[in-house]
This record gives C-alpha cells, sequence and structure tokens, in this order.
C-alpha cells in the first residue's frame, strides 16, 4: 500500500503509464480497462500501476470523495466478474488525506505473468499517460514477455505435442468467439498459431501446444495426460467394498468434460416434489444438481494435471465423495478456506469462466453450501489432504 506523501507525489504528478486518475465512482468499464492496461505493463516497468479514484484526472486534486466501504467492495470485485481475464493481482484500499480534503480510493494492479490480460476479449495497455487496445506487434511482445515468464504447468510448452495434435476448429468455432470480441476477430489475420498464443494456448518460441491448449483442444488428451479424466463410480452400499452398480469415465477435451458432467449431475440429483403446505410442493433433492456440479468444476479446474490420478466421484448409498489430485494450492490453507483462492492452473481458469463453467471466480464452495442449505442437505465437510484435496456431500435425510 502507498502512503499519502507517496499518494499525493502520484496526484500531483502527470498521469503516466503506471497512474490514472479519476472523479467517477460507477464506471466500472473504465475501471475495468485500466486494471487490464497496468497488468499488461507494456513498458515492462515490473511495477504496480495506480488507479487513483477521487481525483480530477487533469489536476490531480481531491474531489472530495467519501470512500465507503461498499465502493471498496465493489472495487475488488473487478476481477472476480471473468471480464478481466486472465485475472492480475489487485489491492482494494482507502487513503484518507491529512489536509481533510476527501479520501481516495486506491487500485493498486501488480503486473501479470500471463499477459495477454484482456477485457472483455479486447487487449488494453498503456502508451504513456493514454490507455488503448494493443495492435498486432504490441500484443506479439506481451506474447514473448509471458512464455518468459510462465510459471504455472498449464502455461508450460508440452514437448514433443504440435499443432497437429489441436482440433483447431473446436478454438476457431467454439471457444474463440467466446474470448475474443468480434471486431478484433475480423481484424485479426495472424497465423493460428499466434492466435493460440495470445491466449496461452501456444508456445511460439517452442512451437509447441500448452499443456492448456492440449487439455482444451487435443484431438486425442490421453496421449500426453493419460490421467486428465474423471472416475465415477456408483456402490449400492456406504463402502467401496460394496458392489459396484454402474461406472462410467468423463474424458476428453475441457469442453465434452464439462457438458457431459453437467449432464450426468442432473440424473443423480433427480429432484421431487414435496408438500410444504395445503397448497404448496417444494423441490428437493437427494443432492441438489448446484452443490455436486459446483464442487465438480472446481475439482477439474483445481486438480494437479501432473499427477498420475484422475478426479474420483464416487456415489454411495449415503454421500458422494469428490476428490482431485493436488492439496490446496498457493496462499489457500485449510485455516482460510475458502475465502482466499489461488489457481494452480490460471490459463485453465480463465478458459471455464469463458466457457461458463464458472459463474465467478472464488465463488463456487459458497453457492454450492448455499445450494446445500436450500435443500436442507448438511453442509458440505472437507478434506485437506497432503497430496489431495476431498468434498463429501451426505444424503438428504
Amino acid at each position: 500500500m502507498i502512503t499519502e506523501s507517496e499518494l499525493l507525489a502520484l496526484l500531483g504528478d502527470l498521469e503516466s503509464f503506471r497512474v490514472e486518475r479519476t472523479v467517477s465512482t460507477s464506471d466500472t468499464t473504465k475501471f475495468s480497462q485500466a486494471v487490464c492496461a497496468f497488468a499488461n505493463d507494456l513498458a515492462a516497468s515490473h511495477l504496480p500501476g495506480y488507479l487513483l479514484i477521487g481525483a480530477d484526472d487533469k489536476t490531480g486534486r481531491p474531489a472530495g470523495l467519501k470512500v465507503t466501504d461498499e465502493l471498496l467492495r465493489n472495487l475488488a470485485g473487478l476481477t472476480s466478474d471473468g471480464n478481466i481475464l486472465p485475472a492480475p493481482a489487485i489491492t482494494v484500499y482507502r487513503v484518507s488525506l491529512s489536509s481533510g480534503v476527501g479520501d481516495i480510493a486506491a487500485i493498486e494492479v501488480q503486473p501479470s505473468d500471463l499477459p495477454p490480460v484482456r477485457f472483455k476479449g479486447q487487449t488494453w495497455i498503456r502508451r504513456g499517460p493514454r490507455k488503448g487496445i494493443a495492435n498486432d506487434t504490441e500484443e506479439s511482445i506481451l506474447i514473448e514477455r509471458r512464455t518468459a515468464a510462465a510459471r504455472t504447468f498449464d502455461a508450460q510448452p508440452c514437448i514433443g505435442a504440435s499443432l497437429s495434435d489441436l482440433a483447431l476448429d473446436l478454438f476457431t468455432n467454439t471457444y474463440r468467439p467466446l474470448a475474443v470480441d468480434a471486431e478484433t476477430i475480423a481484424e485479426n489475420h495472424r497465423p493460428i498459431e499466434q492466435q493460440l498464443a495470445s491466449l496461452r494456448f501456444f508456445d511460439l518460441t517452442r512451437n509447441y501446444p500448452t499443456y492448456a491448449g492440449l487439455v482444451l483442444f487435443a484431438k486425442d488428451l490421453a496421449d500426453w495426460l493419460p490421467n486428465a479424466f474423471v472416475e465415477y463410480v456408483r456402490f449400492d452400499g456406504p463402502r467401496m467394498a460394496d458392489e459396484v452398480s454402474a461406472e462410467k469415465r468423463f474424458q476428453g477435451d475441457l469442453l465434452s468434460v464439462v457438458r457431459d458432467l453437467a449432464s450426468y449431475v442432473k440424473l443423480i440429483a433427480d429432484s421431487r416434489p414435496v408438500r410444504s403446505s395445503a397448497l404448496q410442493e417444494t423441490m428437493i433433492a437427494d443432492y441438489p444438481e448446484t452443490a455436486i456440479r459446483e464442487f465438480l468444476m472446481n475439482a477439474v479446474l483445481h486438480r494437479s494435471y501432473e499427477a498420475p490420478q484422475p478426479v474420483r466421484f464416487y456415489q454411495y448409498s449415503d454421500r458422494i465423495e469428490i476428490q482431485n489430485p493436488g492439496p490446496l494450492y498457493g496462499l489457500a490453507r485449510p485455516e482460510n478456506f475458502p475465502t482466499q483462492t489461488s489457481y494452480r492452473n490460471p490459463v485453465l481458469a480463465e478458459a471455464m469462466k469463458t466457457l461458463g463453467a464458472v459463474n465467478r471466480f472464488g465463488r463456487g464452495v459458497e453457492r454450492a453450501q448455499a445450494a446445500l442449505k436450500k435443500n436442507g442437505s448438511p453442509p458440505a465437510e472437507f478434506i485437506f489432504g497432503d497430496m489431495h484435496f476431498g468434498v463429501t456431500v451426505r444424503i438428504r435425510k
């Protein structure tokens, strides 16, 4: 967080590639564009950018704003609605000026390790004091910078894979129209490799698809990640030793897996009417669809794709257990779960939001628990293992 003296220096200087000022408190489009541009850090300063709300954009004078907790919450939500992808790291705070002329709401934006960052499918950057949409050359600079900084497994190239291993029609006809705005697509005459690379699905330096590209578009994902599937087993009793009545494997590209899981969960939920009054019935289910779906999407998203195990989706006579390889990641710990979210697979997190499999970042567990409560089901129980993460949902009595 910047100090008051540092803030006053930023307010008194001209706007630059690191600073933008505004008196508006409700222009979320403008705020999001600024956050996107700072995260892309075209100037390669490796320093945070600042959007200062409550100051005149020309003079830098404070406008007498009173920063409320509600405003800070709204600003903090800019990166959770999935319009800015991949979601950059931001810090939102209030700076109260000792002179008594008001407050400033500051959004501090860290440069992204995975540029280009897009807002609603457009790559925003700052050229000195002005922001705008990146051209092909500027976006290529960001892509090359990301390749050198890629740290997560899903952003790394898969050595030995090639463009011919990808179902490119799935990318061009299904995914690209959801991820990139129509105007940008119409003006885009770049080779398919560069288009894939701009969304972190191809490594131009080594000329290989990334693991995220394979998870999304591989013709046969099992050739490269043989354990990247969901294993469903239904047991007739409460133990794994009981008879198995159904088995199914959900595998293939991510979009197919997500769709197939969502369809199957509808069958398991099996809603039925229960009379709640003389004239009214309420729909209940053994397992609410929303809860099981959210936990499965979390398992697919947060699993370790390097691990030699699938996601396990086991249904017993009294409960459902979902377990993904890989423990809590990054800053997430049992004591701060689920309020603290860190993404093991940030490129796939962006893809799942683009495909509609995730509504808002960091809200899946909250939505699932709310659905369980509404259904009259016990709350979900979580297992924090050293090598895995698990959740148990018990049947509604």
